[in-house]
């Protein structure tokens, strides 16, 4: 069978996106998944994102990870399946969308998609470290020399070292001068370092206010793949009207034989 697949990408965070209102694709098939993320024999992405039919909004987001297991809330993923759903003539500038965290609002206006993200009630300090769950979990270290920092080896020792087989993405950020943050992110699923992690990005800049290292509530935070912000409302360590916004592009499209 084949089927028509397009190519998005949300700061460097890349998504094979398929319009699966008809219910044809076999999302059962992980296999078939990981063979279509995989960036040397098959499409290569960060993930795979269905659009399919929803009872109660204008449509359901079902996100896999790269290793063809369906995944936890995606912030990128959300952008970008906003982008797709506008492309389809689904949506217009406003939507409603159903997640597998639950229910999500976006506005897209060209090329730059705000997604809600759902309230954080709880931050957890560690030891030299934050964790909290904003769709995904998310651990979140300072560290200095960012740049040549090793993510992939620090990043999986903590994931399974501290986590164990059900994980946690892994953030490592640095403060800018400018006020603004810079992010590296290892992410579970994928098992490497990726360009960007809206989750994470969010998870970071919810972070680094609890912790005093900034006094605004939009924080700018620049990943590998471009720079994302975060706006949010916060009253007495609950945070809510939290918004990821960057820009969500389609890069190609193509057809998959399966």
């Amino acid at each position: 069978m084949e089927n028509t697949f397009y190519k998005y990408q949300g700061t460097g965070n890349d998504f094979v996106m398929i319009d699966n209102r008809n219910g044809q694709f076999p999302k059962e098939d992980t296999e078939l998944v990981a063979k279509i993320c995989h960036r040397r024999f098959g499409v290569g992405a960060d993930g795979l994102i269905l659009l399919e039919n929803d009872t109660e909004t204008d449509f359901r987001m079902v996100y896999f990870n790269a290793d063809g297991k369906e995944g936890s809330m995606c912030g990128n993923g959300g952008r970008c399946i906003v982008a797709f759903a506008n492309f389809l003539d689904v949506i217009e500038e406003e939507t409603v969308f159903n997640a597998v965290d639950g229910l999500h609002k976006a506005t897209i206006v060209g090329d730059v998609v705000s997604l809600k993200m759902l309230d954080v009630s709880e931050i957890k300090e560690k030891s030299n470290a934050l964790f909290m769950d904003t769709g995904s979990p998310h651990h979140i270290q300072l560290v200095n020399g960012l740049k040549s920092f090793n993510v992939a080896k620090e990043g999986a020792r903590i994931r399974y070292g501290i986590y164990g087989e059900k994980g946690s993405n892994v953030n490592f950020v640095e403060t800018n001068v400018d006020g603004g943050f810079s992010i590296r992110t290892y992410e579970r699923g994928v098992e490497d370092e990726t360009l960007s992690c809206g989750t994470g990005v969010t998870a970071v800049a919810l972070g680094m206010y609890h912790i005093g290292n900034t006094k605004e509530k939009t924080v700018a935070v620049k990943a590998l793949g471009g720079n994302l912000e975060v706006s949010f409302k916060e009253d007495h360590g609950a945070y809510s009207d939290i918004y990821l916004k960057g820009e969500a592009k389609q890069v190609f499209k193509g057809e998959l034989t399966w």
